[in-house]
């Protein structure tokens, strides 16, 4: 079972719908906080639903309770965190949340873990991706 993850910044719309396509996935998993802001162009939502759908023949899926807090976010990128910390309390979160244990592996084949950053290092994409990968055995691969 293969797991995707993917940012939407610095892809063009044919870009990130290609991506997807090519790579047969059958669903995108929103963990974003902001899903509708404006500078999300072709990936805010209500906009994202259609084009999946249309473009790919993609489901939509929401999961907020997978995303880090607002708070957490904005300790981090204004700086008063640090990667490694954040790192620490996103994962706590997910922890504290119970979200993990109520998730079912099979609704995530050839899904696709979708935020905003453009690379996965510095991305809780890229944690969430670990840790299923670590729970179920799954490979996970960055777009």
């Amino acid at each position: 079972m293969t797991i995707y993850t993917i940012g939407f910044t610095k892809h063009s719309a044919e870009d990130f719908f290609g991506i997807l396509q090519r790579n047969q996935v059958k669903r995108v998993v929103d963990i974003r906080i902001n899903k509708t802001s404006q500078l999300g162009g072709f990936a805010k939502v209500p906009d994202l639903p259609y084009f999946l759908h249309a473009v790919g023949g993609i489901e939509y899926q929401a999961m907020e309770a997978l995303a880090p807090s607002k708070e957490l976010l904005s300790q981090y990128r204004d700086k008063s965190i640090q990667w490694n910390e954040f790192e620490s309390k996103y994962l706590s979160l997910l922890e504290s949340r119970e979200v993990l244990d109520n998730l079912n592996p099979t609704d995530f084949d050839n899904s696709c873990l979708l935020c905003s950053e453009n690379t996965p290092d510095k991305c809780h994409r890229r944690l969430l991706g670990e840790v299923l990968a670590s729970r179920w055995g799954v490979k996970i691969v960055h777009l």
